[in-house]
Protein backbone atom coordinates (compact mmCIF):
# COMPACT_ATOMS: atom_id res chain seq x y z
CA UNK A 1 0.00 0.00 0.00
CA UNK A 2 1.33 3.37 -1.11
CA UNK A 3 -0.23 6.67 0.57
CA UNK A 4 0.26 10.10 -1.32
CA UNK A 5 -0.05 13.87 -0.40
CA UNK A 6 0.67 16.18 -2.10
CA UNK A 7 1.43 20.03 -1.56
CA UNK A 8 2.04 23.09 -3.16
CA UNK A 9 -0.62 24.42 -5.16
CA UNK A 10 -1.83 28.14 -5.04
CA UNK A 11 -3.10 30.99 -6.61
CA UNK A 12 -0.37 32.32 -9.21
CA UNK A 13 -0.96 34.96 -11.77
CA UNK A 14 -0.50 33.89 -15.87
CA UNK A 15 3.07 33.26 -16.31
CA UNK A 16 4.24 32.32 -13.22
CA UNK A 17 5.37 29.16 -11.55
CA UNK A 18 4.77 26.85 -9.10
CA UNK A 19 6.20 23.23 -7.77
CA UNK A 20 3.66 20.36 -6.59
CA UNK A 21 5.20 17.62 -4.62
CA UNK A 22 3.71 14.32 -3.88
CA UNK A 23 5.24 12.92 -0.32
CA UNK A 24 4.99 8.87 -0.40
CA UNK A 25 4.40 6.24 2.68
CA UNK A 26 5.37 2.87 2.26
CA UNK A 27 8.55 1.49 1.35
CA UNK A 28 7.80 0.16 -2.52
CA UNK A 29 7.35 3.87 -4.31
CA UNK A 30 10.28 3.21 -6.39
CA UNK A 31 8.68 -0.20 -7.37
CA UNK A 32 5.97 2.20 -9.11
CA UNK A 33 5.83 4.70 -12.34
CA UNK A 34 4.72 7.73 -10.77
CA UNK A 35 2.29 10.47 -12.47
CA UNK A 36 0.17 13.83 -12.29
CA UNK A 37 -2.91 14.38 -13.28
CA UNK A 38 -5.67 16.84 -12.93
CA UNK A 39 -9.30 17.61 -13.05
CA UNK A 40 -11.03 20.87 -13.89
CA UNK A 41 -14.50 21.53 -13.01
CA UNK A 42 -17.06 20.04 -15.16
CA UNK A 43 -13.85 18.31 -16.94
CA UNK A 44 -13.37 14.74 -16.59
CA UNK A 45 -9.34 13.88 -15.01
CA UNK A 46 -6.72 14.34 -17.84
CA UNK A 47 -2.91 13.17 -17.57
CA UNK A 48 -0.55 15.46 -17.72
CA UNK A 49 2.91 13.97 -16.80
CA UNK A 50 4.72 10.54 -16.16
CA UNK A 51 7.90 8.94 -14.80
CA UNK A 52 9.12 5.88 -15.12
CA UNK A 53 10.10 3.64 -11.90
CA UNK A 54 14.01 5.17 -12.11
CA UNK A 55 12.93 8.42 -13.49
CA UNK A 56 14.95 8.15 -16.62
CA UNK A 57 12.16 8.40 -18.75
CA UNK A 58 9.26 10.66 -18.75
CA UNK A 59 5.94 11.51 -20.59
CA UNK A 60 4.21 14.79 -21.16
CA UNK A 61 0.65 16.18 -22.41
CA UNK A 62 1.11 17.98 -25.54
CA UNK A 63 -0.51 21.06 -23.54
CA UNK A 64 2.03 21.10 -20.79
CA UNK A 65 5.49 19.98 -22.97
CA UNK A 66 7.87 22.15 -22.44
CA UNK A 67 6.48 23.82 -19.54
CA UNK A 68 6.15 21.14 -16.96
CA UNK A 69 9.25 18.80 -15.47
CA UNK A 70 8.28 15.84 -13.63
CA UNK A 71 10.82 14.39 -11.54
CA UNK A 72 11.37 11.77 -8.10
CA UNK A 73 13.62 11.43 -5.97
CA UNK A 74 12.99 7.71 -4.92
CA UNK A 75 15.83 7.50 -1.82
CA UNK A 76 13.11 10.19 -0.31
CA UNK A 77 9.71 8.94 -1.61
CA UNK A 78 9.31 12.15 -3.36
CA UNK A 79 7.56 12.92 -6.44
CA UNK A 80 7.69 16.60 -7.94
CA UNK A 81 5.89 18.68 -10.30
CA UNK A 82 7.60 22.01 -11.86
CA UNK A 83 5.24 24.12 -13.74
CA UNK A 84 6.42 26.69 -15.59
CA UNK A 85 4.57 29.74 -18.15
CA UNK A 86 0.99 28.96 -15.98
CA UNK A 87 -1.64 29.78 -17.95
CA UNK A 88 -5.10 30.07 -16.81
CA UNK A 89 -6.25 26.47 -18.63
CA UNK A 90 -4.44 24.87 -16.82
CA UNK A 91 -6.14 26.02 -13.37
CA UNK A 92 -7.30 22.44 -11.64
CA UNK A 93 -7.23 20.37 -9.01
CA UNK A 94 -3.84 17.97 -9.45
CA UNK A 95 -3.45 14.58 -8.32
CA UNK A 96 -0.40 12.47 -8.02
CA UNK A 97 -0.30 8.79 -8.33
CA UNK A 98 1.41 5.88 -8.90
CA UNK A 99 1.13 2.54 -10.62
CA UNK A 100 1.99 0.15 -13.47
CA UNK A 101 1.52 2.54 -16.33
CA UNK A 102 2.10 6.01 -17.48
CA UNK A 103 -0.64 7.74 -19.73
CA UNK A 104 -4.03 5.61 -18.70
CA UNK A 105 -5.72 6.69 -15.84
CA UNK A 106 -6.72 2.91 -15.52
CA UNK A 107 -2.91 2.55 -14.63
CA UNK A 108 -2.92 4.00 -11.58
CA UNK A 109 -3.41 2.08 -8.28
CA UNK A 110 -2.87 4.60 -5.98
CA UNK A 111 -3.99 8.37 -5.92
CA UNK A 112 -3.41 11.12 -3.56
CA UNK A 113 -6.29 13.88 -2.17
CA UNK A 114 -5.24 16.57 -5.12
CA UNK A 115 -3.87 19.88 -4.49
CA UNK A 116 -5.59 23.25 -6.11
CA UNK A 117 -3.56 24.85 -8.86
CA UNK A 118 -5.54 28.38 -9.96
CA UNK A 119 -4.02 30.59 -12.37
CA UNK A 120 -5.37 34.45 -13.00
CA UNK A 121 -5.24 36.16 -16.47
Amino acid sequence: QVQLVESGGGLVQAGGSLRLSCAASGRTFSAHAMGWFRQAPGKEREFVAATSRSGRNTYYADSVKGRFSISRDNANNMGYLQMNSLKPEDTAVYYCAVGAGYTSYSDYYYWGQGTQVAVSS
